[in-house]
């Protein structure tokens, strides 16, 4: 379960961190498809990905487990390229 249930409420960004023994033997890379802006770039163990503060709703997630040490995914992986915004936006403080 990700999110609110029964509230109606979108889901804006996420974090994804392993513990335990997986997170000593992976490194988790994800992106989000954000309503209006596509393809986010990668995102890795536990560092936000979405669109937090402009009100977007995540329409997809691809998740990636890498071993340590190996490079992560490119900008293309699987048929899906990510579009130019960075892996997490946020609108800055008035």
């Amino acid at each position: 379960m990700s999110g609110t249930k029964g509230h109606s409420l979108r889901l804006e960004a996420i974090q994804i961190r392993l513990y335990g023994e997986m997170a000593e033997k992976y490194d988790v890379y994800y992106r989000v498809h954000c309503q209006r802006f596509g393809w986010m770039g990668w995102a890795k163990n536990g560092e936000r990905s979405g669109s937090a503060g402009y009100s977007r709703r995540l329409e997809g997630i691809q998740i990636v487990l890498v071993p340590k040490g190996q490079p992560g995914p490119g900008a293309t992986h699987k048929g899906i390229s990510q579009n130019v915004w960075r892996a997490f936006a946020q609108k800055g403080k008035k």
